[in-house]
């Protein structure tokens, strides 16, 4: 019998909704970052073995929005709890219940479909407050499955996996076997380059940091060129992206381009510019431009 179904991934910013997915599938696909909504989009992630295919979707972190950007964010990872299969609800050991899972937690109250708590980090918390984290979550809601995890070292992932499989319906195979995402080359591209600046550029650089692709041509040697914009919101933040002798931009591009040669399995020419344009973040026409509809 061949099981398929949709799952979605929810919780607050950075408790390792994308490591969880990138670490499943073996393959970089979601943008990963210690800083929190590195996620902008809904990536639909296909896993197909030999007797089920999981599309998973990861989404924004859930969080108190404060310009149009987030409003669209939040509005996504609600969304994503609808017509799903399971909702896996993540989070890590906190002992009492963190206000903002809380939030989550009443929305998941309004929804029907079946939610498993995942605990994860349970590699960087000690076992009595993993187990009062457990104790007090399901003191709000009737979870389907419990399971504590490690996202980055894939501890009890497995487990995961098949408990997720039990709850899946026959089903047919909704994608190709060998297709991983659903998402455009120049999408993964975008985040790519994006994920580059957010770890390099460390604290020096709010969020407001966007990259949009100008140009994603192959050539006839099968190389491609790429040439792309990365937005900030400040002239201050164009100097610092930038940097002295144009040392930190050289960084952020050779980084990206040799995450995004392995991604596409050929030779790169990636160049990148700075643009400024304030506020982008609450400008609805640059927020749709950058593909976020």
């Amino acid at each position: 019998m061949f099981k398929s179904g949709f799952i979605t991934i929810i919780g607050r910013p950075n408790v390792g909704k994308s490591t969880l997915l990138n670490y499943l599938m073996g393959e970089k696909l979601s943008i990963v970052s210690s800083r929190p909504q590195t996620t902008r989009n809904n990536i639909q992630t296909i896993l197909t073995r030999d007797n089920f295919q999981i599309v998973f979707v990861d989404t924004p972190g859930m969080h108190k929005p404060k310009h149009k950007l987030g409003e669209y964010m939040v509005k996504i990872a609600k969304d994503s709890m609808q017509d799903v299969d399971v909702v896996l609800f993540l989070t890590t050991p906190e002992g009492e219940i963190n206000k903002a899972d809380l939030h989550i937690l009443e929305q998941l109250k309004q929804c029907n479909t079946k939610v498993f708590l995942v605990v994860n980090k349970i590699d960087e918390n000690p076992a009595d407050r993993v187990a009062k984290t457990l104790e007090e979550y399901t003191k709000v809601l009737d979870f389907k499955e419990i399971i504590p995890i490690s996202a980055i070292n894939g501890k009890n992932t497995e487990k995961l996996l098949e408990l997720v499989v039990d709850q899946l319906p026959e089903g047919p195979m909704y994608y190709p076997e060998d297709m991983i995402t659903d998402q455009q080359e120049r999408f993964i591209v975008m985040e790519t380059i994006r994920e580059k600046a957010l770890r390099l550029l460390s604290q020096e650089v709010p969020h407001g940091i966007a990259v949009e692709i100008l140009t994603m041509k192959k050539n006839e040697n099968g190389s491609y060129l790429i040439e792309a914009n990365m937005l900030c919101e400040k002239n201050s933040h164009k100097g610092i992206i930038i940097g002295k002798n144009g040392a930190m931009m050289k960084k952020i591009s050779t980084y990206a381009r040799q995450d995004i040669e392995k991604f596409l399995g050929c030779k790169v020419n990636l160049k990148i510019w700075v643009k400024v344009k304030s506020e982008w973040r609450d400008s609805a026409f640059v927020l749709k431009e950058l593909g976020y509809k």
